[in-house]
């Protein structure tokens, strides 16, 4: 089936796939607990299993070696603003946790992620490296570090608990990407695209050997009454 695009964020069988969906609403909120059953998503190199954590419903993952997570079936997001509420943790070289958009497929994607473990580091190297930009297959965090240093990752100021849930908020309009944390009123990592393609999938990500906890994601398209 062709998907049709009815307006610059979302196609039309992405709209009519989640429950709630009405003429006239703009704003897609994902059944994150639907995950573990692939009812709308497809899950890649991760097990993800739903949690009742004091009343707040969590999707988890498990940590496995290689990159995973889980893709939205049949979304084609261009410009807009991705928000989500996850959760990493405070152990080092065991957190990154994020979300991809531009999907083509397991190996091509970007994604913005974060690492809660350099939060809180005591210098200023470490805290450098608090939120990261990729554009996979070719632009790997090491190959832009190297090459780019500096330019597509950055600190987090004023970071909230990097044990905790926190809010992201990234905005997309090509080719600028802004990321936010929580209600920061500036963004912490402004960049430039690094992939020539204006749409795709949309997924939870996680890196190497990291797990990850998800509570609310919502995609908003250019447009929106509620940006």
């Amino acid at each position: 089936m062709k998907i049709r695009k009815i307006f610059p964020g979302l196609s039309l069988l992405a709209l009519l796939t989640y429950p709630g969906f009405a003429t006239g609403q703009d704003a897609i909120h994902p059944d994150l607990t639907k995950v573990p059953s692939g009812d709308g998503w497809e899950i890649a190199n991760r097990g993800a299993q739903t949690l009742d954590e004091d009343g707040r419903t969590v999707l988890s993952f498990d940590a496995r070696q290689g990159d995973g997570g889980a893709w939205l079936k049949d979304v084609d997001f261009q410009n807009g603003t991705i928000e989500v509420v996850l959760r990493g943790k405070n152990v080092r070289g065991q957190s990154f946790v994020g979300v991809a958009f531009r999907g083509v497929d397991e190996e091509t994607y970007d994604a913005v992620y974060f690492r809660p473990f350099n939060w809180l580091a005591d210098n200023e190297l470490n805290r450098s490296h608090g939120v990261q930009y990729i554009s996979h297959p070719v632009n790997t965090w090491a190959k832009l570090r190297e090459e780019h240093t500096g330019i597509y990752e950055n600190e987090v100021p004023d970071p909230p608990d990097p044990d905790g849930f926190f809010r992201a908020r990234i905005e997309i309009n090509k080719p600028t990407i802004r990321v936010f944390v929580n209600d920061a009123p500036e963004p912490c990592l402004v960049v430039n695209e690094l992939t020539d393609r204006t749409g795709g999938r949309v997924g939870l990500w996680m890196g190497n050997g990291s797990d990850g906890s998800f509570a609310e994601l919502t995609l908003i398209p250019t447009g929106s009454s509620e940006q």
